[in-house]
C-alpha cells in the first residue's frame, strides 16, 4: 500500500517542519522552459505565493490534483500538503493511490493536518521558510478570513526569502485581495478516450480547464483547456480549439516545462518583491 508521511501538527509546528530536512533529499531545480512557454507568461513564477481556486466545490479534487501537477512538472519537490484535520474528515483523506496514478512518489509528499484556521496559516509559514522543500500547498475550505493580504503577504514574502514556492488552494471561497503573483480558476475538464484496441475505449488522461484570473503587472483572462501527462510530467493540450475571447485568448497549452521549482537558487528570476509592489 502506497502511502505519504503524516504529521499531526498541534503546539510546535515549527519542530514538525524541522522534520523535513531529515526526509526531504534533494530537491530538483528545473529551467523555464522553451521561449514564448505560455505558462511562462503568464507569469507563473517560481519562489512566489500563487493561488488556485476550484471554479466549484465539486472541483476540490481538480484543484488541487491541478497544484500538485505543478509541483512535479516543475520538480518541485518534496511539497508539504497542509489541511485542517475538519476538512479531511469531511472531504476524507487524500487517496494514496490516485497520487500515484498522477506520479506523485509516496516518499516527496509530506501531509500535515492542523486542528484550525489559525494552525493552518502557522504550518504554512513556517514550512514556507523552509529551503528543504520544493511547494508547499495549503488546502483551505469555505471563507478562510484568515488568509487576508496581511497573511498572504507574509506567505509571499518567506516564499522570495526561502525560494520555496507556495500554492494556496481555495476551495468553496470566492476571490479576495491578496499579495499573490497569480491567481488561477481550475474545472474538471472531460478527458479524451483512449482506444484500448478489443476491449473498448478507457478513460483518459486527467484534464483540467484552467484560466488565468489575475496577474501581478500582467494582463490575466488567459485560458487552456489540458490534460495531465505523467509519463512526461508536461500538460499537454486537451484539443485545439482556443478558449476565451478578445486580446487574451490563447490556444490550448502546448506541453513544455512550467517556471516553478524548488530550492534557494529558484529565486533568481523571480518577479519583484512584494516589498517594492506594496
Amino acid at each position: 500500500m502506497i502511502e505519504s508521511t503524516v504529521l499531526l501538527a498541534e503546539t510546535a509546528p515549527a519542530a514538525r517542519i524541522a522534520q523535513l530536512r531529515r526526509v526531504a533529499g534533494a530537491t530538483v531545480v528545473v529551467g523555464d522552459g522553451p521561449p514564448g512557454d505560455a505558462w511562462r507568461t503568464a507569469g507563473m513564477a517560481r519562489a512566489q505565493l500563487h493561488e488556485v481556486y476550484a471554479v466549484t466545490p465539486d472541483d476540490a479534487a481538480a484543484a488541487t490534483g491541478f497544484a500538485l501537477a505543478l509541483a512535479l512538472a516543475a520538480g518541485a519537490l518534496p511539497t508539504l500538503w497542509v489541511r485542517i484535520e475538519h476538512d479531511e474528515r469531511g472531504a476524507g483523506r487524500p487517496y494514496a493511490a490516485g497520487l500515484a496514478e498522477l506520479g506523485l512518489p509516496p516518499e516527496s509528499l509530506v501531509l500535515v493536518l492542523v486542528p484550525d484556521e489559525p494552525a493552518l496559516l502557522r504550518v504554512a509559514a513556517d514550512a514556507a521558510r523552509c529551503p528543504g522543500l520544493g511547494l508547499v500547498l495549503v488546502e483551505s475550505r469555505g471563507r478562510a478570513a484568515g488568509l487576508d493580504l496581511t497573511a498572504t503577504r507574509r506567505l509571499m514574502l518567506a516564499a522570495e526569502a526561502s525560494g520555496v514556492t507556495v500554492l494556496s488552494v481555495r476551495i468553496g471561497a470566492e476571490p479576495v485581495p491578496s499579495a499573490a503573483a497569480t491567481r488561477w480558476g481550475v474545472a474538471a475538464a472531460a478527458s479524451q478516450l483512449l482506444t484500448a484496441g478489443a476491449g473498448g475505449d478507457v478513460p483518459g488522461l486527467p484534464a483540467f480547464d484552467v484560466e488565468c484570473l489575475r496577474r501581478r503587472g500582467g494582463p490575466a483572462g488567459t485560458r487552456w483547456r489540458v490534460e495531465w501527462n505523467r509519463e512526461t510530467r508536461c500538460f499537454d493540450p486537451l484539443d485545439p480549439v482556443t478558449l476565451g475571447s478578445g486580446a487574451g485568448a490563447q490556444p490550448a497549452l502546448a506541453g513544455a516545462g512550467l517556471s516553478l521549482a524548488g530550492g534557494g537558487a529558484a529565486a533568481r528570476d523571480a518577479p519583484a518583491s512584494v516589498r517594492r509592489t506594496g
